[in-house]
């Protein structure tokens, strides 16, 4: 039975599991102290903590049996309490970084998760940039709709601007119309030159007609002398 010491570090140990998110198993063996430092302190900035205990606590805190295949070797928990993503890809991140630290079991809510689990919920995007994709999802089609209703007033205005040019198309036409149709019955007078023609011919024809009436009377008179 384990002591009072034991005892208190189990419920110590089961009540940090039950706050967090998720709960991972990782081999901690290979890695020195400030290794060990500036995981915690990675850890910290995302909300996380590292807790290195015995292999039996943590299985007394988990529920017995649950995580008995990670643990053996030396082990630590890793709490992720802020989502069930953002401590996993520290260690992860971590792993990359220094080839060290082996990734175990976890747990997330009752449900155990295997290693290959693990590493595939680490590639998931975490809280704070499924909320920055919401909001941007969220502020697209607002965008969209203002530009709709922008749209639909600049295409009022080329409307307007259309049916105002085609009303002063339509003005101008009218008064073209209007314009032939009075040419059209106006009187077609002669023009002033064939009117000087005409008068120049009478006035010539008067004078040669004179002219044959003077001649033959001087006939006459020439007549009447010789006779």
């Amino acid at each position: 039975m384990p002591n009072q010491q034991n005892q208190d570090q189990v419920k110590s140990l089961t009540e940090l599991m039950l706050k967090a998110k998720t709960v991972t198993v990782v081999d901690y063996s290979g890695t020195g102290v400030n290794d060990q430092v500036k995981l915690r302190r990675q850890l910290k900035a995302v909300g996380g903590d590292m807790l290195v205990t015995k292999n039996t606590l943590i299985d007394l805190a988990a529920g017995k049996g649950k995580l008995t295949d990670s643990l053996t070797g030396m082990n630590a928990v890793v709490f992720s309490n802020q989502d069930e993503v953002v401590g996993i890809k520290v260690l992860f991140e971590f792993h990359k970084a220094t080839e060290k630290l082996e990734i175990k079991q976890a747990l997330m809510g009752d449900q155990v998760l295997s290693p290959a689990q693990v590493e595939a919920l680490s590639q998931l995007p975490g809280k704070k940039e499924l909320i920055a994709m919401l909001i941007s999802r969220l502020q697209g089609p607002a965008y969209g709709l203002v530009n709709v209703l922008q749209a639909g007033q600049r295409n009022l205005i080329y409307v307007l601007q259309a049916i105002v040019k085609k009303g002063e198309t339509k003005v101008e036409a009218k008064l073209e119309i209007k314009k032939l149709k009075s040419e059209k019955t106006a009187p077609i007078l002669p023009n002033k030159p064939e009117i000087q023609i005409n008068a120049t011919q009478t006035s010539t024809d008067k004078i040669a007609t004179n002219s044959i009436t003077t001649d033959r009377s001087e006939v006459k008179e020439v007549s009447s002398i010789v006779n």
